[in-house]
């Protein structure tokens, strides 16, 4: 894989700032078998594109080596083809893994590369099956080259494993990524032991003192007033000559 020990990865890649290492990546299993699954697939087709069609005596229309059945080559062209282009654009997508900053995208490529690599391994299996079958059937065989229908069939089946390689190394890879890749979840604080108390909590042993009011006397409405304003006297003052002489305010 292309992750080492010890290293920050996700979806088996190292996290994106590493740049990429050729040497190491050249060398890397998964790189090796899908380098072999690339070569397994030009053979496929190359064998019947040149060598996978005959002109019988009694016809002049060229007809497939595997018992004259023009669906099995189409079928296995096809496959050998989509195989090649699907090898060389995975290749790419490995390169470029290591340089996705993004988790998600990650997982995107991962699962492709897995939803891709199972289902072409099934379609393998048909095809060396059905090449299997169709040559076991042929009767005629004087002018087919045998050695490319031998081919044909050999490398359809080695293209089975190697697909099926793809497919477990897709699948360990997402497994790590799922497991690699966890969503922080909030915990809460632990409380500071250097204080007496937390920082949000009262101390049980507090007891606050309880204020009572003091009370008074109501004052009675119904007594009288001891102090009252004295009435107003006038002073009267003689005059010398005994006449009255009114007050001075």
């Amino acid at each position: 894989m292309m992750e080492e020990k010890g290293d920050t990865s996700a979806y088996g890649a190292s996290l994106a700032g590493g740049g990429f290492n050729f040497n190491k990546f050249i060398r890397q299993p998964q790189t090796i078998v899908r380098l072999l699954s690339w070569v397994f697939a030009i053979v496929v087709f190359a064998c019947i594109t040149t060598e996978g069609y005959i002109n019988p005596y009694h016809s002049a229309e060229a007809k497939c080596i595997f018992n004259q059945n023009d669906s099995a080559c189409h079928y296995a062209v096809g496959i050998g083809v989509i195989a090649f282009l699907a090898c060389v654009g995975f290749l790419v997508l490995d390169v470029y893994v290591p340089f996705m900053s993004n988790a998600q995208e990650r997982k995107y490529a991962v699962l492709a590369d897995l939803g891709f690599s199972g289902v072409w391994t099934f379609l393998w299996f048909v095809c060396f099956c059905l090449l299997a079958s169709q040559w076991d059937r042929t009767r005629d065989i004087g002018g087919i080259p045998q050695d490319a229908a031998r081919a044909t069939v050999a490398f359809s089946f080695f293209s089975i494993a190697t697909w099926g390689i793809l497919t477990y190394f897709a699948l360990g890879r997402f497994r790590r990524g799922v497991n690699e890749v966890t969503i922080p979840t909030y915990t809460e604080p632990q409380p500071d032991h250097h204080t007496p108390y937390p920082p949000t909590y009262a101390p049980t042993s507090y007891n606050p003192t309880t204020y009572t009011p003091t009370t008074y006397t109501a004052y009675p409405s119904n007594v009288a007033e001891v102090h009252q304003q004295p009435p107003f006297t006038p002073n009267l003052q003689p005059q010398g000559d005994g006449g009255y002489q009114p007050p001075n305010y």
